[in-house]
């Protein structure tokens, strides 16, 4: 219980070196292409999922959104992985990072929004200024959408960060509390690891939840843009 709460989150080194770049390379092992005819079970799984979400995702967009279709299945398999191994023992998640998570956030939304100016250019600077407002609320509206627009990444890259960090920090209080109630009241010690057991397996689903929403998120940019 005396250990600082935050130090999970710490970036890792060895040697004195930092090895998150390591770690985030990790999850692409967890994705093996097959060159076989037939594939494995795990194999086959992963693609009807990969399909399913891409045709959810993607349907909604045009040949030119639908050219993005890699990158964002690759973002949503990135995040859902990094996810998911943040919550083993002793493990590092990536996603707690919010200069990660606006290194994701900044760059997606750029390329959507520099697409609508390419593409899309009147309609893209009528968002800027609904149609029928009154003169005298023009500068203001034109403020407010143009923070709006610039503050869509910085809402992805703390929805985010929030979220995981929310989920780590109860299970690393319960578990804490757990520990110290086992000497102390057995019973209490019993229903407080079940409520960890709980919040273990809503952190599985937040983990995955949380990549479909960051990926839908750029989606529906992009859907704008294009």
């Amino acid at each position: 219980m005396n250990e600082n709460l935050f130090t999970s989150f710490a970036t890792p080194t060895m040697m004195g070196l930092p090895i998150v770049i390591l770690i985030i390379m990790f999850p692409s092992i967890l994705f093996p292409s097959s060159n076989r005819l037939i594939n494995n079970r795990l194999i086959s799984i992963q693609q009807w999922l990969v399909q399913l979400t891409s045709k959810q995702m993607m349907t909604i967009h045009n040949n030119k959104g639908q050219t993005w279709t890699l990158m964002l299945m690759s973002l949503i398999l990135f995040i859902g992985s990094t996810n998911l191994l943040g919550l083993l023992p002793h493990s590092f998640t990536p996603t707690t990072q919010l200069s990660m998570n606006l290194g994701m956030a900044i760059p997606l939304w750029a390329g959507t929004v520099f697409m609508g100016f390419r593409h899309k250019t009147k309609a893209a600077l009528a968002h800027f200024l609904p149609q029928g407002t009154p003169i005298f609320l023009i500068p203001m509206l034109v403020i407010i959408e143009t923070i709006s627009l610039f503050i869509q990444p910085v809402a992805l890259a703390v929805r985010l960060t929030a979220n995981i960090t929310a989920g780590h920090l109860l299970i690393h209080l319960i578990g804490g509390a757990t520990l110290a109630l086992m000497n102390i009241s057995p019973s209490t010690a019993l229903i407080t690891f079940i409520i960890l057991v709980l919040l273990t397996i809503l952190e599985f689903a937040v983990a995955m939840i949380q990549a479909y929403v960051f990926t839908l998120l750029v989606s529906l940019y992009l859907h704008d843009n294009t």
